[in-house]
C-alpha cells in the first residue's frame, strides 16, 4: 500500500509539473515516453516475438514531437501494414500500432490541436468514471442488477459502471462549459465516459488473454503504464474525433 501511494503521489507530481509549464515539447516527449513503454508492454500483452516493429514505432513516438502526431501515426500502420505483407510476416504485429501507438499519438494530436485545460477535461471525466464507479460498485454491486456487467471483468458491475458514467457526465458536462455549450459539453463527456470503460474492459481482455495480472512492473504498486492509462486510450481518440467533428 505505501508503495502504491509513493507511486501515485509521484506520477501525479509528474502531470502537475508538466501541465503547469504546458510546454508543447514537453508535453509531447512525456506521452513519447508512454508510448515507448506501452508498445513494450503491449508487447507483451499480444504474445509478439518481433522487435523490429517495436523499435520502429518507438522512433516514431519521438518523431511525432516534431511532426504532426496523426500523419506519424498514418505512416506507422501503412509502414507496418506493407512490412507484413511484403515478408509475410504475422498480421498480428499490426496489433501494437493502434494500440496504444495510435492512441496515444491522437492523445498528442488532442492537446497540440486544443489546450493543456482540455486534457484537464479528459482527465477529470475518465478519473471521475472510474472512481465513482468503483465507489457505487462497491456499496451496490448487483443489489439492482444481477448478472455483471461483463464474463471479461465479473467483479465490474452494472450499477458501477451506470453510477460512473452517470457522476463523470454530471461533473464533464460542468467542466466542459469553458469549452462548449452544455448540450454539446453533456454528449461529449458522456460518450467519452463510456469510452473510457471500454478502453478498461479491453486492457482487462488483453491480460486475461496473455494470463497476466498487470500489463508491466514499471510502476510499483500499480503495475504497468497501460494498467494506468487503458481508459485514456479509448477516449482521448474518441474526444478527438467527436471535437473534430463539431469543432473547436
Amino acid at each position: 500500500m505505501k508503495e502504491r501511494i509513493v507511486t501515485s503521489v509521484v506520477l501525479i507530481g509528474i502531470l502537475l509539473i508538466v501541465g503547469l509549464i504546458d510546454n508543447k515539447y514537453l508535453t509531447s516527449f512525456l506521452i513519447s515516453i508512454i508510448s515507448l513503454i506501452g508498445i513494450s508492454e503491449a508487447k507483451r500483452l499480444f504474445g509478439l516475438k518481433e522487435d523490429n516493429v517495436i523499435y520502429f514505432l518507438g522512433f516514431l513516438s519521438f518523431v511525432a514531437i516534431f511532426i504532426n502526431p496523426v500523419f506519424v501515426a498514418t505512416v506507422g500502420i501503412l509502414s507496418i501494414a506493407g512490412y507484413v505483407a511484403f515478408y509475410r510476416k504475422e498480421i498480428d504485429l499490426l496489433s501494437v500500432a493502434f494500440y496504444p501507438f495510435l492512441s496515444l499519438m491522437i492523445l498528442m494530436d488532442l492537446y497540440l490541436k486544443t489546450s493543456m485545460e482540455m486534457i484537464g477535461w479528459l482527465i477529470v471525466i475518465v478519473a471521475a468514471t472510474d472512481s465513482f464507479a468503483y465507489l457505487i460498485g462497491k456499496n451496490f454491486a448487483k443489489k439492482f442488477i444481477p448478472q455483471g456487467f461483463s464474463p471479461t471483468s465479473p467483479n465490474k458491475s452494472w450499477e458501477g459502471v451506470i453510477g460512473g458514467v452517470f457522476v463523470a457526465t454530471l461533473i464533464g458536462s460542468f467542466v466542459g462549459l469553458a469549452f462548449f455549450d452544455f448540450i454539446n459539453s453533456f454528449v461529449i463527456s458522456f460518450f467519452v465516459s463510456i469510452a473510457s470503460v471500454f478502453g478498461d474492459l479491453f486492457e482487462s481482455y488483453l491480460k486475461r488473454r496473455a494470463g497476466v495480472k498487470d500489463s508491466g512492473n514499471i510502476l510499483p504498486g500499480h503495475g504497468g503504464v497501460l494498467d494506468r492509462i487503458d481508459g485514456y486510450l479509448f477516449a482521448a481518440p474518441l474526444m478527438w474525433a467527436i471535437i473534430e467533428t463539431i469543432g473547436k
